[in-house]
């Protein structure tokens, strides 16, 4: 997965280009599948989230989210860092859009109705990475929290 990804980030010869929505929705699906493992039980209610999160939020169709989920899926363990995956969300979306994406990674960890302690640490150090301060975050998890 990592060497798919750094081929889809990497700058194209002739030009630097704006990823595209597809591109992006790689990225937030990869960070959403490390928070469905963070508690080392996937569960099917989680995956099922990530797939309505990247339908709603890079307008992609449920067929191409779901593709992208089984490929994350099937290439996570090869993950290594979410440094790759952040770093393109930072140079490509801005403070509420990123705020957006930490919401949807809410409620993926949500979605199986409870809230394991390393998940919650996994969405401290993305909100981290993804350089949203506190308020951010805790505004990210409650909007979740009051929209399921």
């Amino acid at each position: 997965m990592l060497d798919q990804l750094k081929k889809l980030f990497a700058a194209p010869e002739s030009e630097n280009q704006e990823p595209d929505n597809h591109q992006l929705a790689v990225a937030a699906t990869a960070l959403m599948v490390q928070l469905s493992r963070a508690d080392h039980n996937e569960d099917e209610r989680e995956l099922q989230a990530i797939v309505d999160c990247a339908v709603k939020a890079h307008q992609v169709t449920r067929d191409e989210a779901e593709a992208i989920l089984q490929d994350a899926l099937d290439h996570a363990d090869d993950a290594t860092s979410m440094y790759e995956f952040t770093g393109q969300i930072n140079e490509h979306l801005d403070q509420n859009a990123k705020q957006s994406l930490l919401e949807s990674i809410w409620r993926v960890a949500f979605a199986d109705g409870r809230i394991d302690k390393y998940e919650e640490h996994l969405i401290r150090r993305m909100a981290d990475l993804l350089h949203l301060n506190h308020r951010e975050y805790m505004q990210a998890r409650h909007r979740a929290e009051n929209s399921g």
